[in-house]
Formats: structure tokens, C-alpha cells, sequence
């Protein structure tokens, strides 16, 4: 039995809560969840926060928000579908009032009487997924090696892993490679903004005489991005077989690059995390990279084993000196 770690994950809050906002940030701080707000209420300022890269879980929704809740789901919903809107009503816990086609917008409808509707929606819909804590850490140590040995002259930052809802890709180039197990199936993709990651590059000890192209930031990343999927290869599968991989389920990937999106075919939260890259010198400004893992084709936390130095002796692919 492993340990499961206790994610985040970043939700929309469109609320001009009064009385009620001090127990409303203590309920979410208890379910995991990091609240954030637009400077403005107006609609505008929530439509252009959602066409950005703001990564999100959720949204929590006042019905009487700017006037107009229900007017503002409704887009919401048309432009984001993936994303659950949990509704906050004044006085009914339900969507009873609400036309179905309306009500369907909703993951749920609570009260601040009553948070427990509330509670039992988020873990059924954005904390629905087990990570055990040993392969979320592990991965963040995998990760900060292999990008340490890439970019030989920074400093790796790692914030705290989360759940994202939404399949927004982040910066101009991503990396994906297939994660294959017998016990998990999926993709890993590495996310970054271009100029800021040809900066770093260029002024890293992995840039080679002259002017960094896109071409090098390609093969870096492609680099990077390899190096994390070996690591897990020998730490999380070792040297299992699966026999049946030609009769695999494969699903398409759908990417659309004007609004940068993708989608895989799952509904699952994703396991998000965010690296910050320091020049040590101070001579390129900060990079933000994003790792996400989708296990959208298979995902069986109970069967996940860590390979060790053991059972690599008991399997007789080591031996003791």
C-alpha cells in the first residue's frame, strides 16, 4: 500500500464572497484547492484569463456574479467544456430552477450552509485520481537530474505538483513521449516558452558556437525529455514484458494549435508540474517548464512497484559482488 500524495489544484474563484469569504478560503485550503481571481469582474477580463496559459482544475461560480452568472457559464462552458463549473447558489442546493439544458452546465450547486455537496463534487471530479506519493516524488527527482544534466548551469526549482482539468498547452514548443508499463499507460509531454528557453540555451554550457535556432532548442528538449523517460523506465518498470503490446488501445490526440490545446481523449485530471530554471550566472532571465503526465489509456496505482536492487538480484538481471 502506498502513500498518496496530497495534490493541488488551481481553481477560477467568480465570487465577490462578503461574510462568507474567510470560511470558503479555509474549506478550500482543506480540500487542496488554490484559489486565484481576475483584477477586474467584468466579463471580458474572465474570457481573456481563460484564452491564456493559466492551467486549471475548476471553476467556482457565484450565480449572481457581475449580475449575470448563468450568462457567464454559459461561455465559459462553450469555451472551456472540459472544465467543471461548480455553482454557488444563495438559497437551493441544487440546479432545481435552472433549464436542463443550463443545468447541465454544472458539475454541482451548493450552499454555503451546506459544503459537504461541494466536498463530495471535487472528489469526484478533480481529486479523483491516485498518485501514489513515492511516484510523485520520485518523478521530480528523475526530472530535476536529467534537467540538471541538460542545462549544466542552472539551478532547478520545483513547485508543488497539482491536478489540472483543462488541456491547455503552455509556451509555443512541447515534447511528447509515450509512457508504457503494465501498469500504466499514457503520455509525458515537457511544455516552454520558445524565446525564453533559446535564451537559457544559449547562454548554458549545451550551446554550441554561434546563434541558438529553434533546431537546438529541439534537440535539447528532445534530450531532456528522453533522459526523464529512461529514468522512469529503469525506476518504475524495469524489465517487465507485456506481450499483448500489438493489440493495445490506442485513442487519437486532437491538437489544435491556434488555441492551444489537446486533448486525449480523457476526462482524468492530469499530473502537472512546474519547474523554474535558474541561470546560476544571471545571464538569461528564469524559464518556466511544465511536465505533464496523462495516463489516459491505462492507470492501476494499486499494481505500481518501484524497481529496487532486489528484486533486479531476484529476477537475476544483478548479481551480489
Amino acid at each position: 500500500m502506498h502513500d498518496i500524495t496530497q495534490l493541488v489544484s488551481k481553481v477560477l474563484v467568480l465570487d465577490e464572497l462578503g461574510m462568507g469569504f474567510d470560511s470558503l478560503k479555509a474549506f478550500y485550503e482543506e480540500c487542496g484547492l488554490v484559489g486565484i481571481r481576475a483584477q477586474k469582474n467584468d466579463a471580458a477580463s474572465v474570457m481573456a484569463i481563460l484564452k491564456s496559459n493559466v492551467d486549471l482544475g475548476g471553476i467556482m461560480l457565484h450565480e449572481n456574479f457581475n449580475d449575470n452568472g448563468l450568462a457567464l457559464a454559459r461561455d465559459i462552458h462553450a469555451m472551456r467544456p472540459e472544465l467543471p463549473i461548480f455553482l454557488r447558489r444563495d438559497a437551493i442546493a441544487s440546479v432545481a430552477g435552472l433549464s436542463e439544458k443550463d443545468a447541465a452546465i454544472f458539475r454541482c450547486a451548493y450552499t454555503l450552509n451546506d459544503l459537504q455537496v461541494l466536498r463530495e463534487s471535487l472528489a469526484a471530479s478533480i481529486f479523483n485520481r491516485i498518485y501514489p506519493n513515492d511516484l510523485v516524488r520520485g518523478i521530480t527527482q528523475i526530472t530535476s537530474i536529467a534537467l540538471g544534466a541538460v542545462f549544466r548551469n542552472c539551478e532547478i526549482e520545483v513547485e508543488t505538483p497539482y491536478l489540472v482539468k483543462d488541456r491547455i498547452i503552455y509556451g509555443e514548443v512541447f515534447s511528447m513521449i509515450a509512457i508504457e508499463s503494465s501498469w500504466c499507460r499514457g503520455y509525458m509531454m515537457l511544455q516552454a516558452e520558445e524565446d525564453a528557453m533559446m535564451d537559457m540555451i544559449q547562454n548554458s554550457a549545451v550551446a554550441e558556437q554561434g546563434k541558438v535556432t529553434f533546431r537546438a532548442l529541439n534537440n535539447v528538449l528532445s534530450e531532456a525529455t528522453n533522459l526523464v523517460w529512461g529514468a522512469f523506465k529503469n525506476r518504475y518498470v524495469g524489465q517487465e514484458q507485456n506481450k499483448d503490446n500489438l493489440l493495445l488501445t490506442q485513442v487519437p490526440i486532437i491538437i489544435n494549435h491556434q488555441r492551444h490545446f489537446i486533448s486525449f481523449g480523457s476526462d482524468d485530471p492530469q499530473l502537472c508540474i512546474r519547474y523554474v530554471l535558474r541561470d546560476s550566472q544571471a545571464q538569461a532571465a528564469p524559464v518556466v517548464l511544465f511536465q505533464r503526465f496523462v495516463f489516459n489509456l491505462n492507470w492501476s496505482p494499486d499494481q505500481f512497484r518501484e524497481t529496487t536492487v532486489e528484486s533486479l538480484v531476484d529476477s537475476g538481471e544483478l548479481e551480489l559482488f
